[in-house]
């Protein structure tokens, strides 16, 4: 049965850099699971340097839904995956599956929305808590900041944060990172 460690802080926190001297402390073979999509130039360069950081003893998955399905044929022979991270999932399930008009969505749609994404961390929970492997999830903490001026902005805010809650909920640990430095809070 697999243990579920949950990371979180702010952008550019050190959350990442956090999550991955952690699981080097404790892990041998480790697979990280990227959630970005390289969708430009910013993008694809911050992804070529979070490679760099963590260094060529990783197995990397490069994906952002039906993640138990992918996970399960990548286990074998590995004790910890990194999920890096929940936010970028969210905002791939959110925006980059539909094309939505957000300043006119209605509430059933967002809704809809909603209830998959939290069907799929609920999927993920359940399947490392089903398996001999380890997750450290990392999210960005999405409530510390102003109230968002647009219904994406606020329905991403409120969507992120119930994904959050959840995986807390569901860790065994939890810490919070603020300009690199770490809080247990479970």
């Amino acid at each position: 049965m697999g243990k579920i460690i949950y990371v979180t802080g702010g952008a550019r926190s050190g959350k990442s850099s956090f999550a991955e001297n952690l699981i080097s402390e404790h892990y041998k073979n480790k697979i990280y699971l990227a959630t970005a999509i390289p969708f430009d130039d910013e993008m694809k360069d911050r992804i070529e340097k979070h490679k760099k950081q963590r260094g060529k003893n990783w197995k990397t998955i490069e994906n952002y839904k039906n993640l138990s399905g992918v996970l399960k044929n990548h286990i074998d022979g590995y004790e910890v995956i990194l999920l890096d991270c929940i936010t970028n999932m969210v905002t791939n399930l959110m925006i980059m599956e539909n094309e939505y008009d957000w300043d006119n969505i209605s509430m059933k749609e967002v809704d809809s929305i909603r209830d998959k994404i939290i069907a799929e961390i609920k999927s993920l929970i359940k399947f490392i808590k089903e398996n001999d492997i380890d997750m450290v999830a990392v999210s960005n903490e999405v409530g510390l900041g102003l109230v968002p001026t647009t219904p994406l902005g606020r329905h991403f805010r409120d969507i992120g944060g119930k994904i959050n809650q959840i995986m807390a909920e569901a860790s065994s640990e939890a810490y919070l990172v603020v300009s690199g430095l770490s809080m247990k809070l479970k």
